[in-house]
């Protein structure tokens, strides 16, 4: 399975903060108790976490939601569990069916991507001054991956671990801009609220590298996708199979 919503807003700021910066203490709580955070209000949030209301208020406003009342009802509607499947093999046959399995997803997913939307997005990376590639949690890698192997070849590309700080970036981007989203599932803009700021992003280019055929938001301009089941356990090796796809043609059209 692949983590829902909350979860992955909530490693993703514990990964991008300090461990004792408040973000961070208020999102570790929530995730070691989900089932008593669900029946909180925001003051018992606060003093459970040793901050005040207003920590709680902005730390719910810096993950993307409009309200405490959003983040109780979030809470209540996500899975905080891991999907271990085929328990009862043994250790050496769970390996290699996982092995097997992530292989045979590369060379699948590898296979399916098409060429002419490969080469049109090295095209773009190489004839945008400003490119900001991000993701979330293991997809994040994918975009720091690519990062450092354009910039092996000259070219500079800016990333952030910091979900808050990648839609802010994105929000702000102009129509010189190319932002490039490295997403599994195709859903990186729906553990945030957009209401109201959809404008914002008509403005600079948007590619999306994802697997699956979810159709993507009508602000998204173009799609790099790959073939894909959806499970959790290929995640990051196709998005990373992605941009190493990428820096290859690159390096071919420009080196």
């Amino acid at each position: 399975m692949i983590f829902d919503r909350l979860p992955v807003v909530l490693l993703s700021t514990m990964a991008a903060e300090k461990s004792s910066s408040t973000n961070h203490i208020i999102a570790s709580y929530i995730l070691s108790h989900c089932e008593e955070v669900r029946d909180m209000n925001i003051t018992d949030l606060a003093k459970a976490c040793y901050v005040g209301t207003g920590s709680v208020s902005r730390f719910v406003r810096e993950i993307g939601l409009e309200s405490y009342s959003q983040l109780r009802q979030l809470i209540a509607e996500s899975e905080f569990s891991f999907e271990n499947v085929r328990r009862d093999a043994e250790y050496a046959e769970r390996r290699d069916l996982l092995s097997e399995y992530i292989a045979n997803s590369i060379r699948t997913a590898a296979a399916s991507v098409d060429y002419q939307q490969l080469t049109k997005l090295c095209r773009d990376i190489h004839d945008h001054e400003s490119v900001f590639a991000c993701g979330h949690l293991k997809a994040q890698s994918a975009a720091v991956s690519l990062q450092t192997d354009l910039l092996m070849m000259g070219k500079n590309i800016r990333t952030s671990t910091a979900f808050n700080e990648q839609i802010d970036t994105i929000m702000n981007a102009g129509k010189e801009d190319l932002i490039i989203i490295f997403s599994y599932t195709g859903s990186y803009f729906s553990s945030t609220s957009l209401r109201g700021k959809e404008r914002q992003l008509i403005l600079p280019k948007i590619w999306m590298i994802c697997g699956g055929n979810k159709e993507s938001e009508r602000f998204v301009n173009e799609t790099l996708r790959f073939a894909s089941d959806g499970r959790r356990e290929a995640h990051p090796f196709l998005l990373e199979m992605a941009a190493s796809l990428i820096a290859a043609e690159y390096s071919v059209m420009y080196k």
